[in-house]
């Protein structure tokens, strides 16, 4: 069966052109520019590689290097794509580089020998190939079993381009034209498999970025940009099994700001809102980037510190003086920032919600002496169920007391 190599070509350059055209229209909607700089590549190879399959014999010398010259532009804008998508800048120079090598190359060889510059052109696609797999291997934030067709297939490109080229060279020992190599038919149909698997491979990537997107806001405050409850957990979770591994103590914190009610009464809920966001930026900024922290509750806020009691609770005596000390004024008047603070710590693999429990526990102590203070959990509750057993007998000895000529004790967990 013969295959016609111009066909082929052709029928590359289509496949590639329409590709292009859906990368640029979907970068432009979603607003992506990474993907309008992958469209405008495949568009740009297209017409080059179109036009010098349609009239390369027609074409003067000089049209015909510059068409290569925009095929290898097309290539740098690839690379480019991918350094765009991972927040990294454009290297304009590196984009114009491959064309100035192959005109510099050009001009210093025999026009007869045209294997050379074949593969010459096919080295320098073979090295943008190689930055673009170098770019998408150093972006090692996913797993690498997700990320392998991202590397493999420009890999590929560059050895299957590279291998006939070399191999072509070794068949034809005396220049012979190289065009009518079985190679050349490869190329064309390794063209269309590459812009087929190089969009897979880009659209597997949007994708895979849409969900982290959507999993980091599902786990974030809004209001704060901190951690969220469900997100908190999850984090906590993953710090909790990593120290038990490694043998360390963790500690929990959880801090509740005093009065936040009488706040939003008296200045209004923005007023309320800014001192939300005061309060997690001044706990953001106290505490070790080691350290996790969420906002769980309207105005209660918890932390995870991967170290002792001792140590955290200097941290949350940092934490309360810097909150205390923030003197925020609004138009009615200074506001009073205080926040109590309970800590609880365990050795290693305690459960976190056994820590949580234990730290409101002290939370509630710092309540009922008066507030803007830190209070360190006595002792871990035996279990969680022995702790909600424990709490439940609190409230019920409360409504007994309010019964009763006996002093009034604050209910477990009022702020």
């Amino acid at each position: 069966m013969s295959l016609d190599t111009a066909t082929l070509y052709l029928v590359a350059t289509m496949v590639a052109a329409m590709l292009g055209a859906m990368l640029l229209l979907f970068g432009k909607q979603e607003n992506i520019p990474a993907l309008k700089w992958w469209g405008t590549a495949y568009l740009l190879g297209a017409a080059s590689v179109a036009l010098w399959t349609l009239a390369s014999n027609t074409l003067g010398e000089t049209l015909s290097l510059a068409l290569n010259a925009v095929g290898f532009v097309a290539c740098g804008m690839v690379w480019n794509a991918s350094r765009v998508f991972h927040g990294r800048k454009p290297n304009l120079p590196g984009l114009v580089l491959g064309a100035l090598a192959w005109f510099a190359a050009v001009m210093t060889l025999d026009p007869a020998a045209s294997a050379m510059r074949m593969t010459i052109g096919a080295g320098i696609v073979a090295i943008y190939a190689a930055l673009t797999a170098a770019e998408l291997w150093s972006e090692r934030r996913r797993t690498l079993q997700k990320r392998w067709p991202a590397i493999v297939v420009p890999v590929l490109h560059g050895f299957v381009l590279m291998l006939p080229i070399l191999l072509g060279d070794l068949l034809h020992p005396h220049g012979d034209m190289f065009s009518g190599s079985i190679w050349v038919t490869v190329f064309s149909i390794e063209l269309v498999l590459y812009a087929v698997g190089t969009v897979f491979v880009i659209f597997m990537l949007v994708s895979e970025r849409t969900v982290t997107a959507h999993k980091t806001a599902a786990s974030m405050d809004p209001l704060t940009g901190m951690f969220n409850r469900r997100g908190f957990a999850e984090a906590t979770s993953r710090l909790i099994e990593r120290e038990a591994n490694a043998g360390r103590p963790v500690t929990a914190l959880i801090f509740d700001i005093d009065h936040f009610k009488s706040i939003n009464d008296r200045f209004g809920h923005p007023a309320g809102d800014e001192i939300l966001k005061l309060f997690s930026a001044i706990v953001i900024n106290t505490l070790r980037i080691t350290d996790l922290s969420g906002r769980i509750g309207g105005e209660e806020f918890a932390a995870l510190l991967p170290c002792s009691l001792e140590e955290a609770v200097t941290a949350a005596e940092r934490v309360r003086e810097a909150f205390a000390n923030s003197g925020i004024v609004v138009e009615d008047g200074p506001v009073d920032t205080t926040v109590s603070i309970g800590v609880a710590g365990g050795p290693a693999g305690t459960e976190f919600e056994v820590l949580l429990a234990a730290a409101d526990t002290a939370l509630y102590q710092a309540k009922r002496c008066g507030r803007n203070r830190v209070e360190a959990a006595e002792e871990l509750p035996l279990s969680l169920e022995n702790w909600r057993r424990m709490t439940a007998g609190r409230g019920a000895s409360s409504a007994t007391a309010a019964r009763h000529p006996a002093p009034r004790i604050e209910p477990m967990g009022a702020r």
